[in-house]
C-alpha cells in the first residue's frame, strides 16, 4: 500500500516527466544542436551540477559505500582518485574543450570533434568512436535500469521487477525523448542537489544521535556470492596502510574523466568559456562533499548495520538501510529518491550521448547526408527510444550471458578513459598533434585496456592505468613518426588558444 515514503517517491517522478513536457512544448529544441547540446546555452551552475550528477550514477550511493562497508579503507582511494580527476578535468580541459569544439567546425559530439579538430574528410575515427559509444552506453543504460529497479522493488515489495523496470524505462524515455539536452541538464541540476543533501543527511544525523563503537570495525564477515564463491569482508586497519594496488588503482580512476563523453559534453554546452571558472568551483565542491559523505556514511554503517547486511552480501543496500533506520518514512522517501536521481541522471545523459553519436556521426554523414534539421531531430528522438529498448532487454534478460554483459559495465569507464583520455588532452595542448596520432592513441589505449583486463591476471591494478599510459605513448609516437599537421589544423589550434576567442 501507499505510505508517506512511496507518495514522496512517486511525486518525484511525476515532476521529472513534466519537465520533459515543458521543454517539448516551449519550442526550445529547433535543431540537433539544441536537442543534443542545448544550443550551447547552459549556465555555469546547471552545467556543473549536470556534469557531476550524470557522472555519479547509483554507484555513488550503492556501489562505493557498499564496497567500503565490505572491504574497508582501501576502497576509499577510488573516491580520492575521482575527486582529483574531477578537479583536474575542470581546471585543465573544460574551457579549452569549449573553445576547441567551437573552433573545430562547431562540433556537437566528441567523435565529431576528434574528426573536425584535424580538418580531415575521413570518417573512420568518427565512426569507430560512435560505434564504441553506442554499444558501451547501451550497456551502461542497462545497468542504470537495474539499479533503479532494485529501489522500486524495495519500496513496493508487491511489484514485480519486470513491472518496476518498465515504469522506470518509460519515465526516462519520456522526458529525454521530449526535452532533449536542456531537460536532461535541468533535471540533473536538481537531482545533483538532491543527491548531495541525501548523502550529507545520514552522516550528520548519525553524528548527532549515535554512540559509535569503533571496535566493531574489526569484525570479519563472510557470505557466498551468486557464483558459489565465499567472499570475506575485512574492513582493514587504516587508509594509509592500504596496498599499493589499492592506491594506484584508486587514483587511476581519476584518469577516466578526461575521456568520459557524457561528462565532457557538458563543457561543450556552456554558454561562454569565461563561465567555466564558476562551474569548476561548483563542480569541485560538489564532488568533494558528495564523495566524502559517501565514504563517511560507509564508515559509520560498518559499525551500525554491518551485522544486518554483510552476512547476506547485501552491502549495496547500505544507503537504503541507513535512510530507513534514521529517518521517518516521508524523509526516507526523499532520500531513496536520491538513488533514483543518481540512476536517472546518468541514464538520461548516456541515452542522449548514444543517440547523438548515431545521429550526428553515423546517420547524417553516412546514411542521409542531405537530411534536414527536423529529420535529424526526430531521428535523434527515435534513437533514444531504440537504445532504451535494447538496454531494457539486456537489463531484464536472464542467464550467464546477460550477467557477463552487465559485469562489463564497470570496465566501460576504463575503456573510455584509456581510449579517449590521452587523445583529448593532447588535442587541447599539443599544436603538433595529428590525425594519425589520434587514431593510434585511441586504438592502442583501448586494446591495452582490454588485454590487461582479460589477459593479465593477478596484478590488482585497474586496467585504466596501463591502458591510459599506453594510449598516451602511442599517440605521441604516432604523431612524431608521421607528417606534421597542415595549416588548416594548426589554424584551428591557434584560433582556439587565442586569448579572447569566443569570450
Amino acid at each position: 500500500m501507499f505510505n508517506a515514503e512511496s507518495i514522496v517517491f512517486i511525486a518525484y517522478f511525476v515532476i521529472l516527466f513534466f519537465v520533459g513536457l515543458i521543454f517539448f512544448f516551449n519550442g526550445s529544441n529547433k535543431n540537433e544542436e539544441d536537442y543534443f547540446l542545448g544550443g550551447r546555452s547552459m549556465g555555469p551552475w546547471v552545467a556543473a551540477m549536470s556534469a557531476q550528477a550524470s557522472d555519479m550514477s547509483a554507484w555513488l550511493l550503492m556501489g562505493l559505500p557498499g564496497s567500503i562497508v565490505a572491504f574497508g579503507f582501501g576502497q576509499m582511494w577510488i573516491g580520492i582518485g575521482l575527486a582529483i580527476g574531477t578537479a583536474a578535468n575542470w581546471i585543465l580541459c573544460a574551457a579549452r574543450l569549449r573553445k576547441f569544439s567551437k573552433a573545430a567546425g562547431d562540433s556537437i559530439t566528441l567523435p565529431q570533434y576528434l574528426t573536425n579538430r584535424f580538418a580531415t574528410t575521413g570518417k573512420t575515427l568518427q565512426v569507430i568512436c560512435a560505434v564504441i559509444f553506442l554499444i558501451a552506453f547501451t550497456v551502461y543504460v542497462a545497468s542504470a535500469f537495474v539499479a533503479g529497479t532494485s529501489v522500486f522493488t524495495m519500496l513496493f515489495p508487491g511489484m514485480s521487477a519486470q513491472t518496476a523496470m518498465i515504469i522506470f524505462v518509460i519515465i526516462i524515455i519520456g522526458y529525454t525523448f521530449l526535452g532533449g539536452f536542456k531537460a536532461v541538464c535541468w533535471t540533473d541540476f536538481f537531482q545533483g542537489i538532491l543527491m548531495l543533501i541525501a548523502l550529507l543527511a545520514i552522516p550528520i544525523i548519525v553524528v548527532a544521535t549515535q554512540n559509535l563503537d569503533t571496535s566493531l570495525l574489526s569484525n570479519v564477515y563472510t557470505y557466498t556470492d551468486a557464483g558459489g564463491a565465499v567472499v570475506t569482508c575485512d574492513f582493514g586497519t587504516s587508509l594509509w596502510s592500504s596496498s599499493w594496488q589499492d592506491i594506484v588503482s584508486g587514483l587511476g580512476w581519476g584518469l577516466g574523466y578526461f575521456g568520459m563523453p557524457h561528462i565532457i559534453i557538458r563543457f561543450m554546452s556552456i554558454e561562454k568559456p569565461k563561465m567555466i571558472k564558476k562551474s569548476a568551483t561548483v563542480a569541485i565542491i560538489w564532488v568533494i562533499l558528495s564523495l566524502g559523505a559517501a565514504c563517511v556514511m560507509a564508515y559509520f554503517a560498518r559499525m551500525l548495520v554491518a551485522d544486518e547486511i554483510l552476512p547476506i552480501g547485501a552491502q549495496k543496500t547500505v544507503f537504503m538501510v541507513m535512510a530507513r533506520k534514521f529517518f521517518p518514512p516521508a524523509v526516507a522517501g526523499i532520500l531513496l529518491a536520491a538513488i533514483m536521481a543518481a540512476s536517472v541522471s546518468t541514464a538520461d545523459s548516456q541515452l542522449l550521448v548514444a543517440s547523438s553519436s548515431f545521429t550526428a556521426d553515423i546517420y547524417k554523414p553516412l546514411i542521409r547526408k542531405k537530411a534536414g534539421e527536423r529529420e535529424v531531430l526526430w531521428i535523434g528522438r527515435l534513437t533514444v527510444v531504440a537504445v532504451a529498448v535494447v538496454a531494457y532487454f539486456i537489463a531484464s534478460s536472464k542467464g550467464s550471458g546477460a550477467q557477463a554483459i552487465m559485469n562489463l559495465v564497470e570496465n566501460a569507464w576504463g575503456i573510455f578513459g584509456a581510449a579517449f583520455g590521452p587523445v583529448i588532452i593532447l588535442s587541447l595542448f599539443w599544436r603538433r598533434f595529428n590525425y594519425a596520432g589520434a587514431c593510434t592513441g585511441v586504438i592502442v589505449g583501448a586494446l591495452v585496456d582490454v588485454i590487461w583486463l582479460f589477459g593479465i591476471k593477478g596484478t590488482g591494478v585497474y586496467e585504466l592505468v596501463p591502458g591510459f599510459a599506453a594510449g598516451l605513448i602511442a599517440a605521441i609516437i604516432g604523431t612524431v613518426a608521421t607528417k606534421a599537421p597542415g595549416k588548416a589544423v594548426t589554424d584551428i589550434f591557434d584560433t582556439a588558444t587565442a586569448p579572447d576567442y569566443d569570450e
